[in-house]
């Protein structure tokens, strides 16, 4: 997986390429601990995101709970694989999805 994070202010937004999943997500929320401080906007682009598990889901789930505390936080880009996963573990409910 690739994180390409671009940090605007108080607005940071994070492209994510490749797979999400129990190797890749540690990865993904050291980036997310060391960087959050001080955003009040995340945006998560999903375009070339192939694949979330569950270890995925719970970097997701610690990040929107930081930014409910700090801001917002919206993903874009979904696909339809991803968007069933969402679903399906009722994360499409606790996520701003657009």
């Amino acid at each position: 997986m690739t994180i390409n994070h671009t940090k605007t202010g108080n607005a940071m937004s994070i492209a994510l390429t490749g797979r999400l999943d129990t190797t890749t997500a540690p990865q993904l929320e050291s980036a997310l601990k060391d960087s959050l401080n001080g955003v009040e906007k995340l945006s998560f682009d999903f375009a070339a995101l192939e694949y979330i598990s569950s270890a995925g889901l719970r970097v997701l789930l610690g990040a929107q709970k930081t930014m409910n505390r700090q801001g917002s936080m919206v993903i874009h880009n979904v696909n339809s694989e991803i968007m069933e996963i969402f679903e399906i573990t009722g994360f499409a409910d606790i996520l701003t999805i657009e």
